[in-house]
């Protein structure tokens, strides 16, 4: 019970179906935060119009946006709006959905390339780091996830970008050196360009995404780095990896194969937790990398008071949050037999 492809259905329509009160609970805090933020109606509409705004215009302002009603009723208005698909106007005329889902493409290339590095580099240097227990590889390693795990974020992009980019001869802004001659129907810059068959262009959109990508991986490389080599260290111990030993199998097969495996559950668990940390330090990386992608959306609705836009950016990262905590959720019972899906 709990381990067939009906129980995986079950538990992923029934994970879904909690986002329902989530969303609407995520969007109620963000509305009521920002409208703390500016209780003032006529203020938001001088933001959006400029300081020189008229009465009349100020008022025009007001009943488009519904600021002239009582708070309560536009919060119901606004959610009506939200759960019909209606994410709202940004004050340029651009609905929010129509940004998003021109932006938010390249934050999540820009997040999958960052969670690549990190599972490719910081569990082997937490499987490295307990197998050295106690000696200097071990503190080597330690050092380098401290390092980077107590950086800013926005300390190691800026280093990254004006210090460590030039010195390489990497791009540090952009997602292309020229404007594409091509569609983009994704959005994601290096799948676009192989969709278009340009292979420069491919090439050129790598070595654009690659320090960003890098930068945000490294400064959130040290907990899974740590959760990996303290797992291991529990399972090193264990009855079957002795066993595995004594029957003459390498140690490379030992460690990553029977040993690893068992002590990836917790580092999943604490891989879909940072998921979420990913997208909201994509905000400071993308800007100071010019990245165009739903972080530096988010700054610019921050920074000019665009409510929509704001609400719209919470609400994907919120919902990109849950989402990979159900992805790793389903990953346990694909590690671990013993975990059923209820």
């Amino acid at each position: 019970m709990g381990r067939s492809a009906t129980d995986l259905l079950w538990f992923i329509g029934k994970r879904l179906l909690l986002l329902i009160p989530l969303i609407i609970g995520v969007n109620a805090l963000a509305f009521i935060l920002i409208r703390i933020a500016y209780p003032n109606p006529s203020s938001l509409c001088i933001i959006w119009l400029g300081g020189h705004a008229r009465g009349s215009a100020i008022l025009a302002c007001e009943n488009a946006f519904g600021l002239n009603q009582p708070i309560v009723t536009q919060y119901f208005l606004y959610l009506e709006q939200f759960l019909r698909g209606d994410w709202g106007t940004s004050p340029n005329g651009i609905p929010v959905l129509t940004s998003i889902a021109q932006y938010f493409p390249a934050t999540l290339e820009l997040v999958i390339a960052a969670v690549v590095f990190i599972v490719v580099v910081g569990i082997p240097l937490g499987v490295i780091a307990a197998q050295s227990n106690g000696r200097w590889m071990d503190h080597l390693v330690r050092i380098l996830y401290l390092g980077g795990w107590a950086t800013p974020t926005y300390v190691g992009a800026i280093i990254a970008a004006f210090i460590v980019a030039p010195y390489l001869g990497l791009p540090n802004t952009g997602q292309y050196s020229h404007p594409p001659p091509f569609a983009q129907p994704t959005h994601f810059s290096v799948i676009d360009a192989l969709l278009a068959g340009n292979l420069p262009y491919t090439a050129d959109a790598l070595t654009h995404l690659f320090l960003p990508a890098v930068t945000l991986g490294l400064l959130n490389l040290g907990i899974i780095t740590r959760m990996t080599r303290a797992s291991m260290l529990e399972v090193l111990p264990l009855d079957y990896v002795k066993s595995a030993r004594m029957k003459g199998l390498s140690e490379f097969f030992v460690m990553y194969k029977h040993a690893l495996r068992t002590a990836l559950v917790t580092t999943i668990t604490v891989l879909g937790l940072l998921i979420a940390g990913l997208l909201s330090g994509a905000v400071v990386v993308e800007y100071i990398f010019g990245w165009q992608g739903a972080g530096e959306f988010a700054y610019d609705s921050i920074s000019t008071a665009n409510i929509p836009g704001t609400v719209g950016c919470v609400m994907v990262f919120a919902i990109g949050a849950v989402v990979a905590n159900l992805i790793a959720d389903i990953l346990y019972g694909f590690l671990d037999p013993k975990v059923e899906w209820r």
